[in-house]
């Protein structure tokens, strides 16, 4: 579902709901309870519900798995060419 900017023309209160598209677009203030809370034009803005998702179930997983496979390596020290070896 879309999520909205409304105004209310009398006491400036400001807030994002969540409504649907058919919904009415004039509503109680929830802080003056009059009736001017309106919808105002802005940027689209929407809430991904539920799995299958990039955001839910897969934005992590490829950082997180690589950032496992790393600590699971075992440290090895870098050889360079002036060491010599101990036997």
């Amino acid at each position: 579902m879309p999520i909205y900017d409304f105004l209310c023309a009398n006491c400036g209160h400001q807030d994002d709901l969540i409504r649907k598209i058919s919904d009415s677009s004039l509503m109680v203030c929830p802080k003056c309870t009059e009736e001017v809370f309106e919808k105002q034009v802005s940027a689209p803005n929407f809430k991904l519900m539920g799995s299958g998702w990039y955001a839910t179930d897969f934005k992590d997983k490829k950082s997180t798995a690589n950032h496992n496979s790393l600590q699971d390596k075992p440290k090895q020290p870098i050889k360079t060419k002036g060491e010599k070896k101990h036997d």
